[in-house]
Order: C-alpha cells, then structure tokens, then sequence
C-alpha cells in the first residue's frame, strides 16, 4: 500500500504537450537510492519534476507517505519532500550559511525567522556538507563543487523524507563527483531518507543504488536491480549503440 512507501506513483503519466512517460507506478522506501538512467531526452528530468511537484501530472497521481501530493499545500511538500535540480542557481549577494537557510522557509512561515531549531538544523546540515568552513563567503564567490554542497545542505537541513536529484555532478571534476556521490549515500544511510536521483555516468549509477530504473525514448521504462539493468544486451538497446565496451560491466565499478 501507498502508506508503506516515502514515495510511490498510481498510474502516473509525465509530460507537457503530449505524455513522454506513461502509467508509472513506483514504490520508493525510506533509505533506498533509486537513480534514473537513459538517453538525454528521454524524459527523466521531466519526471523528476513531476515527483517533486514541480510539474503538474498529466495523469495520475504521487503519493508522499501516503498522501496524495495534488491535495497537499505548498509548504506540506515542502516538509516532506526536497530537490536540488540542474538550473543554475545564483543568489546575489548572499552567503552560503543564508541560502542553506532558506531550505528552512517550509517551517518558519512568511516572515522567514529562523528559531533555535531551525538554526540548529542549518548547523547540522552544513556540517554534514563540509561547508560550515564557507559559511560566510558569498555564494557566487565559491566553485561548482562547493555550491552543489551548498544546495545539498539547503535541501538537507529541511530533513525530507524524500530527496529528488537532477543531475548531482554534472559540471564537476571527479574528485567531487565522488565526494558528493559519497555525501548523498551517507544522507540515506544515516538519515535514512529516500533519494531518487539522474545519473549519466553508469559507474556511479552501479556504484551509488539500490535501484535502477531505466527510461528511454518513446516512454518505455524498466526498473530492476544493478545486475538486472547492467545487462549488454539492454544497454544497447536503451542507448541506441551497436556496441558497449566491457568496462561498462565490470564485477565492481572502478573505484
């Protein structure tokens, strides 16, 4: 039942002119790291923003612990749910501690006061994050890695059941790509929180989830485990390639 899942779908259908991914029903536990994968084009982000109440549904409906997400307000989401997505982010004149503390705006109404709890939540998150060091530098003044950090932490301090992913390490060198993949496993294992994410990069896709789901052009979708997906024969397929270099389908990913 939908009240035993942080996130699930019924029979959900994405899209904007016309459906790109239809009738899905996903079922997402607390802890567990469902990625996307496929294609640019194929629908992932749109899906993403679907999941995170950002794009309306075309049909169907997502459920957040139970509820229905299109009868919950705003700031219900909010509390429930978090997302950090590819757009650029670029707040004038603000430093990292205050755009962190922005991911507490769900909790301290429209005057946007931060109490003893909230300021204790910005602490722990920038903590978690490594950024506490850089809290009052100004956020357009710090590199790509440290910003995707930044946002984390805004998205982490509002403790969400479910935190939904575009991209995380687009643009960054590998060793932050690691750092953050290792950062946002340690969310979901000490937090305990699900996080639903996109990933280009198949050796972070095997390394960094539980679950995989695959979307590919025309809507089609097939979610399994790492050893299901990671299979020569699907890869191709879902890619569109006439071959695939075995070291996409190591015992263990590389690092």
């Amino acid at each position: 039942m939908t009240k035993d899942f942080v996130l699930s779908t019924e029979d959900l259908t994405v899209g904007y002119d016309s459906p790109i991914i239809r009738e899905l029903n996903l079922h997402i536990k607390p802890g567990e790291r469902l990625t996307l994968i496929g294609p640019n084009g194929s629908g992932k982000t749109t899906l993403l923003k679907s999941l995170a109440a950002l794009l309306k549904p075309m049909e169907g409906c997502v459920y957040l612990d139970g509820r229905s997400a299109g009868e919950m307000s705003g700031e219900e989401v909010a509390r429930h749910l978090a997302s950090v997505m590819t757009e650029r982010v670029k707040p004038e004149l603000m430093t990292n501690r205050q755009v962190v503390e922005t991911g507490r705006y769900p909790y301290t109404g429209r005057l946007g006061i931060l109490g003893e709890e909230d300021n204790r939540a910005v602490d722990e998150a920038m903590a978690m994050m490594d950024v506490g060091d850089i809290a009052d530098r100004l956020f357009t003044r710090i590199s790509d890695g440290q910003r995707q950090r930044v946002m984390l932490a805004a998205a982490l301090c509002r403790d969400p059941g479910v935190l939904i992913l575009d991209e995380p390490v687009s643009y960054l060198d590998i060793r932050y790509k690691l750092d953050i993949m290792k950062k946002v496993s340690d969310i979901a294992r000490e937090k305990n929180t699900a996080v639903v994410m996109s990933l280009h990069d198949p050796d972070y896709a095997m390394r960094y989830s539980d679950t995989v789901a695959a979307v590919g052009y025309g809507g089609t979708f097939r979610i399994g485990s790492v050893k299901e997906i990671f299979t020569e024969n699907f890869i191709r397929s879902l890619y569109g390639i006439e071959d695939v270099d075995e070291a996409l389908f190591p015992t263990k990913p590389w690092f």
